[in-house]
């Protein structure tokens, strides 16, 4: 019975690990690190095949592969999690608002952000459109700017693979 337990647990936690840094990997991927996503990738094969041999060479049990599956869900959840607080990279942003857009743009050039502005024509008239490229840890504070000025603004968020030239200043520190 214990020694069942502890498989599982096996089972579970080892899925759990190898779905995240299979997050990791693609995220690494997609970013351009080709070093670090054949890190993750070979971490990740190795742990992949020892809980999956656990579970097909006790096909026989029934709760090995129920383990399995829940560790591939929270696997899953944890790698978009750890994802999300890593903030890796750069995002652009576009933000329309209304043609009155100066004092938005005086307020994201005085905490650092550069801006691009342009003009448009939207359902409803003139509208200025804002480009920002950030690093995406930043994303919160830009958009709360955003909000206070203009809690109607339309915000598209892009990933920014890679970037070349541009503006970009320290954040201040508060």
């Amino acid at each position: 019975m214990v020694e069942a337990v502890l498989t599982g647990m096996l089972i579970f936690f080892a899925r759990v690990t190898d779905v995240s840094l299979g997050t990791m990997r693609m995220l690494m991927l997609v970013k351009g690190r080709r070093l670090q996503a054949a890190a993750f990738g070979f971490f990740e094969a190795m742990i992949y095949v020892v809980a999956l041999s656990r579970v097909v060479t006790q096909l026989n049990r029934w709760e090995y592969v129920l383990v399995y599956a829940l560790g591939f869900a929270s696997g899953n959840f944890l790698g978009v999690f750890l994802e999300e607080r890593m903030a890796l990279g750069y995002a652009g942003v576009e933000i329309i608002v209304r043609s009155e857009s100066d004092a938005l743009v005086q307020k994201l050039r005085e905490e650092g952000f550069g801006v691009t502005v342009g003009e448009g024509w939207g359902k409803e008239g003139p509208k200025d459109i804002l480009t920002v490229i950030l690093p995406r840890r930043q994303m919160p504070k830009l958009m709360e700017l955003v909000r206070s000025h203009d809690n109607k603004a339309f915000t598209i968020v892009m990933d920014a693979r890679k970037t070349l030239g541009g503006f970009y200043r320290r954040q201040k520190s508060k």
